[in-house]
């Protein structure tokens, strides 16, 4: 049976309960008036077989959900899960009025010698739209982010996607439980679970979930529906407790006013920003808006591939009405967001503004003559268009209602492009152009920039 829950009197949601003072390590006293996040258990790593067998009865035989097949070994990095447990709080209303008991996953990207670390710890809340969860910010970016020397940890927050994880390999998982044995429903414990797996890693020296490393910035990313739990989580749950994240990063999501002294960061394509109207920046919040990217574009959807066939038998296949996945990478000005995010916090430098997508008043996007939205940050694949890109689209059927997230790709034909690039320079110069502004404006960052200019040239494009 599942232990009972414990209510928390007056004085400890105050935040002054002494048993959850004493579990708690922290750099600096928690003020009175907030409810420290306790440290967790940490467990591990566990073993790992990649790719392993999900039904092994032997935990050994097995390996980590999405284990990434990144190359890990080519930038010197290492791949750890570990359980973490707990007591997580439950809210009602912000304030905190029981506790639970929880145990989950985290899955830790990190290098495997500190001095390739850049100091800088990214925690993303697993999405778990698709059932189960999805590392939605790291496939993407891995590149990046391992070239860039953070470390990635992605934390098992809500009960989809645990129970999935628990369906998929009972000897690796099926022991995980945040819902303290279906008492508490609606993912409650999920915003203590995500501030645990942070505060983990805040351990002086470096704790086990830290491999040895110290961190100098914890930031807290997230996209989509993970988006909308963090700013939950930032406006009811942080003013009550101990803040353990230096910075968050609302992608492809909600995002709240940034109103709090932790700068926030949010980036949205433009299937985000239809029907809504722009936001003003703040000293604490900046927002972008990438022109013809799609909420889930071509870029997830490509990285993904090996690992949904390896793990959930292949891909889903979307009947759309127009073709899908928008090409502009949106992941681009997700990672140049992600190196400004770490220096805001370390330095106090503010990011560039960037000029919102161009709406009428009703939210409509207006476009040009080509059907290419009108203003924000316009990459060189907007700027030297080989298709149409945009961030709209929707089902042709039923079934495929995802559709709408996907953008729309309508590449060119041979005579289009010829007459847009009568030579292969011309093309070439037009991506070279784009990205040298875009990198001057820091949307960009150089490792993209040479990406696309190779592209471009062995792309075959002009003449």
């Amino acid at each position: 049976m599942a232990p009972r829950p414990r209510r928390l009197g007056a004085v400890a949601a105050l935040g002054l309960g002494l048993l959850l003072c004493t579990s708690t390590v922290s750099a600096a006293p928690v003020p009175a008036d907030l409810l420290p996040v306790p440290l967790p258990g940490v467990e591990g790593p566990l073993p790992s077989a990649v790719p392993g067998d999900p039904a092994a009865d032997d935990i050994g035989d097995t390996a980590p959900f999405f284990a990434t097949d990144a190359d890990l070994d080519a930038h010197g990095y290492v791949e750890e899960e570990f359980l973490l447990s707990g007591t997580a709080r439950q809210y009602s209303g912000g304030a905190a009025v029981s506790e639970h008991p929880y145990r989950t996953r985290v899955v830790v990207r990190r290098p495997a010698a500190e001095r390739d670390s850049n100091g800088t710890a990214l925690v993303e809340w697993q999405n778990v739209t698709a059932g189960y969860d999805l590392d939605a910010l790291w496939a993407p970016s891995s590149d990046h982010i391992m070239r860039s020397g953070y470390t990635w940890v992605g934390v098992s927050a809500q009960n989809v996607g645990v129970a999935h994880l628990a369906e998929w390999s009972p000897a690796r998982y099926g022991g995980l439980d945040v819902t303290d044995g279906g008492s508490v429903g609606d993912d409650r414990l999920s915003y203590d679970v995500f501030a645990q797996a942070a505060q983990a890693l805040r351990v002086p020296g470096g704790g086990p979930l830290a491999g040895g490393l110290a961190y100098d910035e914890v930031l807290a990313i997230g996209a989509s529906q993970s988006a909308a739990r963090m700013t939950v989580y930032h406006d009811q749950v942080l003013p009550h407790t101990e803040a353990v994240f230096d910075g968050y990063g609302f992608m492809v999501g909600p995002a709240p006013s940034g109103e709090r002294p932790a700068p926030v960061f949010q980036v949205l394509s433009e299937t985000d920003v239809a029907g809504s109207v722009p936001r003003e920046d703040t000293d604490t919040l900046r927002v972008w808006e990438v022109a013809g990217a799609a909420h889930s574009g071509w870029a997830g959807r490509a990285a993904r591939a090996g690992l949904e066939e390896r793990d959930l038998g292949g891909q889903t296949d979307f009947d759309c009405a127009e073709p899908p996945f928008s090409r502009v990478p949106l992941q681009h000005p997700l990672n140049a967001s992600y190196d400004h995010l770490r220096d805001w916090v370390a330095r106090g430098t503010p990011p560039p503004g960037a000029d919102p997508i161009e709406r009428t008043a009703s939210g409509e996007i207006l476009r040009d003559a080509d059907g290419h939205a009108l203003g924000g940050i316009r990459l060189s694949q907007l700027e030297a268009p080989t298709a149409l890109n945009t961030g709209t689209n929707r089902a042709a059927d039923p079934d495929s209602a995802f559709c709408y997230l996907f953008g729309t790709h309508r590449p060119y034909g041979g005579e289009e492009l010829s007459e847009r690039y009568p030579t292969r320079g011309s093309y070439v110069s037009s991506v070279v152009r784009s990205d040298v502004a875009n990198v001057r404006s820091g949307y960009l960052t150089r490792a993209d920039a040479r990406e696309n200019r190779h592209t471009a040239v062995r792309s075959g494009v002009g003449g």
